[in-house]
């Protein structure tokens, strides 16, 4: 992507804004220099915390919105409606029969010996799910046709069921779209206002289960992410700026505010998929190989396996996983995602003492509005940033840079009252076992989410990042048996940075289900040809000029199997060298995977993820290293802060970040704090500042060397 100067001739100035449940972070690129900014999320009109933070960032650093020269967006909106259950009353028009296919799901328990498991509930109740009569063959045949009456009847009696928007999803849309697209010209002759979404064009891939989850949450989140973005960007206009907005995807890629509105789903992991790309760009710039991204906010964790600087990617996630994070119990989503696991752990989230004197912190959060108590905005109830502070680790006269000014007294009230008093502990014990349980709630995710993925967490380093995730990624590094932690520059508002370094991509995905020895190449290469123009009309529109490069991925598997494996396609035009080599591709990762091939057996393609990205990104402009010379770092002050080792108050060293050069080093137990957030470097280890301005923390006597790349 090519980006303009701005009207005085100087560097392109770029503004990253990532909307979290509790704060709006804001980070402005000019040039070289980097200025950053937190506030707190206006949860009844996000942009208006969106338009604070950018109006106090340019007025801290005396430009005017006119020089702004592309403004970059990420959010968590979409999936903050999803788990809440706020967004849109929606209805789901389907094939007469499948009424139900939503709720029945897998027919499957992902805990096969609790009768208690809990699964997630439709987006759209059995009163709103409707059926018509239409068939379509997996051939893309028409069996039945479609009951045009009947859609028509459908849609005059919307307005009494009070429905906002519509889903349609018909058996093998994804093979013929016809029938779903009729019925929406058929919906809009009759509501013109109503917003419609097809299965076949929010996910045209077989199994009908994920491709109507899929369609349902994006007609979901649709009327609520249209009215957002339609007023942030004209509210952007009416103060003068004339640059472009691109919004971040689930996938790690930028797209146009209109991509956005017509499929806000792909908008769900925004704001983590930017915090991953930040985790990746730290680990190359750093040279480190394996990586645990850690990230934490004010509302949720999110935790991610990134291997040889490339974030673990995934075309399914699930929303709102309801059983200790297991895999199965949670709404299945079909997108282009950054595949990570996203868990009820911030800095507001509610600790509780239960009738068996059982101490839990999560998933519930104060969130904004009202906080946690010590902001003193009426929060009532004991959250993690409560304990942070009575333990020491948040200074309360410099929390967000002064601009929320902190009551210990109140945190201590609550936390005594609910959790000190009900355990017999006294409030600094509290708090310590309030930090210690979410701590092993993350560290139970990070276990879990490695195991499902194959991988193993010893010789990773913990990239932490986020206004929570350095007061705890020492000690997560700790249970997790991780020997070095990194916390970057501008950990604070990482997701943000992380926009500056994301390409501008789209994935186009389609079914294609057959055996590959059959396959006649021109008609593959001409749908090829189809979904490489649809992705790179879109890339165009936020990039119009520069090289762009194109990657496809082929879902396969041996005939006759459930499940696929992606490959990518070695090379175009698809012919029969393409042909052979796509096998091979297949086979080597097979035995990768299985250890042994399946001799004589066809294979089948299932499914084609085409993506196009524009060929440069915003990364060059990031802060060069500097040169490193070792030298003990000097003491700001001191924090009187909680010791576990003793379980009692005790004074131990505070550093300033903006006054450590590369080199400084210091021995923990430490504090180390800036204007977003406070790095505790616990007594295990020791910490340099790395060439890069990271803060590298290793375990005290550890090289490291091992898990560099």
């Amino acid at each position: 992507m090519t980006l303009q100067s701005n009207p005085a001739g100087e560097s392109p100035i770029i503004v990253s804004v990532d909307v979290g449940g509790t704060f709006t972070d804001v980070v402005l690129q000019n040039g070289l220099r980097r200025s950053t900014a937190k506030v707190l999320t206006d949860v009844a009109a996000p942009e208006r915390g969106v338009l604070r933070g950018v109006e106090l960032i340019l007025e801290r650093d005396g430009l005017s919105p006119a020089q702004v020269t592309l403004f970059l967006h990420g959010t968590t909106l979409a999936t903050n409606a999803l788990i809440e259950r706020k967004g849109a009353v929606t209805a789901l028009l389907t094939t007469e029969g499948f009424r139900d296919s939503i709720e029945i799901g897998y027919e499957d328990r992902f805990s096969q010996y609790d009768i208690y498991i809990e699964k997630a509930r439709p987006l759209v109740p059995r009163a709103l799910r409707l059926t018509v009569a239409e068939r379509m063959l997996a051939g893309g045949i028409v069996d039945t046709p479609l009951d045009e009456a009947g859609v028509i009847r459908f849609a005059e009696g919307l307005e009494a069921l009070g429905v906002e928007s519509v889903a349609v999803g018909f058996m093998h849309s994804y093979a013929n779209p016809a029938h779903e697209q009729r019925a929406r010209e058929l919906i809009l002759s009759r509501r013109p206002d109503m917003a419609v979404t097809l299965s076949s064009e929010a996910c045209p891939e077989i199994r009908e289960y994920e491709r109507f989850t899929t369609a349902t949450a994006n007609a979901y989140v649709q009327p609520l992410m249209r009215r957002y973005l339609s007023e942030l960007e004209h509210s952007l206009a009416e103060r003068g700026f004339g640059c472009p907005v691109l919004l971040m995807t689930s996938g790690g890629g930028l797209t146009t505010i209109a991509a956005a509105c017509n499929f806000p789903i792909r908008l769900v992991e925004s704001g983590p998929a930017g915090g991953a790309i930040l985790a990746a760009g730290t680990a190359q710039d750093m040279g480190l190989g394996n990586i645990l991204s850690f990230d934490m906010g004010g509302t949720t964790a999110k935790v991610c396996l990134i291997d040889d600087y490339q974030p673990q990617a995934s075309r399914a996630f699930e929303v709102d996983r309801q059983y200790n994070y297991m895999k199965g119990s949670g709404l299945p989503i079909r997108i282009p995602v950054i595949d990570m696991v996203e868990i009820g752990a911030g800095g507001g989230s509610i600790a509780a003492v239960d009738d068996l004197r059982r101490l839990a912190v999560g998933p519930e959060s104060a969130g904004s509005t009202p906080g946690p108590a010590c902001y003193g905005r009426g929060g009532t109830h004991p959250t993690v940033t409560d304990a942070n502070l009575l333990l020491g680790k948040i200074d309360p006269e410099a929390f967000a840079a002064g601009t929320i000014r902190l009551d210990p007294e109140a945190a201590r009230a609550v936390v005594a009252s609910e959790v000190g008093v009900p355990l017999s502990l006294p409030t600094e014990q509290a708090c310590h076992g309030i930090a210690e349980m979410v701590e092993e709630n993350m560290a139970n995710a990070a276990r879990r989410h490695a195991a499902e993925s194959g991988k193993k967490l010893e010789g990773r380093t913990l990239v932490a990042f986020g206004g929570s995730a350095p007061l705890h990624a020492a000690r997560l590094a700790e249970k997790l048996g991780i020997t070095e932690v990194v916390i970057p520059p501008h950990a604070g508002v990482g997701s943000a940075v992380g926009f500056l370094r994301a390409p501008i991509g789209f994935e186009v995905v389609r079914s294609f289900v057959a055996p590959l020895s059959t396959i006649e190449a021109s008609a593959f290469e001409s749908m090829l040809d189809e979904m490489s123009e649809t992705a790179t009309g879109v890339v165009r529109m936020g990039a119009p000029d520069g090289a762009v490069t194109e990657n496809c991925t082929i879902n396969m598997r041996y005939v006759g199997q459930g499940h696929e494996i992606d490959v990518t396609l070695p090379s175009r035009p698809f012919n029969d060298v393409a042909r052979a080599a796509l096998r091979t591709a297949f086979e080597a990762r097979y035995v990768r995977l299985f250890g042994s091939l399946i001799p004589g057996q066809d294979l089948e393609i299932v499914d084609i993820a085409l993506r196009v990205e524009a060929a440069s990104r915003i990364a060059t402009l990031g802060l060069p290293p500097q040169t490193a010379v070792p030298h003990q770092a000097a003491i700001h002050s001191t924090r009187r802060a909680f010791d576990p080792r003793t379980r009692s108050m005790a004074d131990i060293p505070a550093y300033d970040r903006a006054s450590l050069r590369p080199g400084a080093t210091l021995q923990g137990p430490a504090v180390i704090f800036e204007e977003e957030t406070t790095t505790v470097v616990t007594a295990t280890f020791d910490a340099t500042i790395d060439a890069t301005g990271a803060i590298r923390l290793r375990v005290k006597g550890h090289t490291g060397e091992e898990q560099s790349a």
